[in-house]
């Protein structure tokens, strides 16, 4: 009975809770998170006409206090991240990390330096590639080739070495072919042409 009552008293509207020897009025619905906290809180209600009024009980376990809220979940885990392949077929895969990567950083270098020498010396980009460039770009193209790919097959993904912003590897990857289609458009620009750009 004393049970009975308790709950009757959570679910009316006009409850008034007396706990820890403070007389405050609270409403139900600041009440049934309170109780969880005061396990020790008494609970009374306004006894309906007709019917005999009871003693409050004292809860003394918050366990038998039915929860009108809903209990809160815990955080889930932080996802982990998927392990990183390193075998030399994944990496040089056609949607592996390495060789769009690559091309980018490679296309990068040459845009601006193909640029850069046609200012200074006034050549195009095939006089540039005639007169000693590919050595140049030989030699470009490894040291940035196996600077790339050194990381890979160590297991760590391009994704974790992103930082702020700007630096993210979705944003290397779109200057990339940027540079790639710069370069193509220079070179058939000056092809057209018949001379420099600039």
């Amino acid at each position: 009975m004393a049970a009975s009552a308790s709950m009757q008293s959570i679910f009316l509207t006009n409850s008034v809770a007396y706990g820890a020897g403070k007389k405050s009025s609270v409403r139900v619905n600041q009440l049934v998170p309170t109780l969880h906290r005061y396990p020790n809180m008494r609970v009374r209600s306004m006894a309906e006409d007709g019917l005999p009024e009871e003693k409050p009980s004292t809860v003394s376990e918050p366990s038998k206090i039915p929860s009108a809220a809903p209990t809160p979940t815990p955080f889930p885990p932080p996802p982990r991240t998927p392990k990183v392949s390193t075998k030399f077929g994944d990496v040089f895969a056609f949607s592996g990390p390495a060789p769009e990567r690559i091309n980018g950083r490679l296309a990068m270098v040459g845009f601006v330096s193909a640029l850069a020498v046609e200012v200074v010396k006034g050549q195009d980009v095939f006089s540039q590639i005639s007169n000693g460039g590919v050595s140049l770009f030989l030699g470009t193209s490894i040291l940035l080739s196996v600077a790339s790919v050194i990381p890979l097959f160590q297991g760590v993904s391009v994704e974790s070495k992103s930082k702020g912003p700007l630096w993210t590897s979705d944003a290397e990857l779109l200057n990339g072919r940027l540079a790639m289609l710069g370069l193509v458009a220079l070179a058939f620009t000056e092809y057209v042409k018949g001379g420099t750009l600039i």
